[in-house]
């Protein structure tokens, strides 16, 4: 089972789903925006990518910008903003088994398969 935390307004999370269809890959498509992952999920995830919160964070946003930009929060606290502000997630994110990635360039979907 592959997981995609997924954007269908955004292109590069749609390509990203294509290539998984296309690879007959079974898919649990989590549509992120309307469901936020939860603290502990948000947890794991980042655990799974080997990174940091504020590592996956969308900077090119306006609210960053706006609300976030040079200032500095825990772990924990990057967490609740993300799971308050979805938005400012990077996508796509495709996990399977104990990896994720975000999948930018979309291809890169292929190394976990």
């Amino acid at each position: 089972m592959i997981k995609i935390y997924h954007n269908p307004r955004c292109s590069k999370s749609r390509e990203v789903l294509e290539i998984l269809k296309s690879k007959s890959c079974h898919i649990e498509i989590i549509e992120y925006l309307k469901n936020p992952p939860s603290f502990d999920e948000m947890k794991d995830l980042f655990i799974r990518l080997n990174l940091k919160p504020k590592d996956i964070i969308r900077q090119n946003e306006t609210l960053f910008k706006t609300n976030f930009k040079n200032k500095n929060f825990s772990d924990e606290e990057w967490i609740m903003i993300l799971i308050e502000n979805p938005i400012l997630i990077e996508r796509p994110i495709v996990v399977r088994k104990n990896k994720a990635l975000i999948c930018r360039p979309p291809e890169i979907v292929l190394t976990l398969l």
